[in-house]
């Protein structure tokens, strides 16, 4: 299996500029794109990878007529409920990577307490909490 089974999905209200910022600012890269075919504004699915992971998005607008429930964003809702976490080998020089292509580091690299590894954590333009450190899980200390 090239990732994990389980990938965070996200919507946006600016999809195609949050690809963009993802892939400048975190690094991610392009993995499967699909747009509207009559509004490029609108992406329909994406999948971004980065390493062995992926997450997927798309637009909010893309789903606003779905009766199950409503899509809305972090900075929509005014708060998050949860964050994306991803393994990265050097939190410091990714953060400084992240920091000047124009994410907002809510939290500054450091150690974690209580486990191995440092990380830090930063926001996306749509509010969505990223934190990347390099703590693998899956890799026995």
């Amino acid at each position: 299996m090239p990732g994990s089974p389980v990938i965070p999905c996200l919507r946006y209200a600016a999809a195609p500029a949050a690809i963009d910022f993802l892939c400048d600012a975190f690094g991610f890269e392009r993995h499967a794109v699909y747009e509207d075919a009559d509004d490029p504004a609108i992406i329909h699915h994406a999948q971004l990878v980065l390493n062995r992971g992926m997450v997927m998005l798309g637009s909010v607008k893309d789903m606003e007529n779905e009766s199950l429930y409503t899509w809305s964003t972090a900075r929509d809702l005014g708060g998050v409920t949860g964050c994306v976490y991803v393994v990265v080998p050097d939190p410091d020089a990714h953060c400084l990577h992240a920091r000047n292509a124009g994410a907002v580091v809510v939290q500054e690299p450091q150690d974690n307490e209580g486990y191995p590894g440092r990380g830090y954590t930063a926001l996306d333009p749509e509010g969505y909490v990223w934190s990347f450190g390099s703590y693998d899980p899956w890799v026995e200390a």
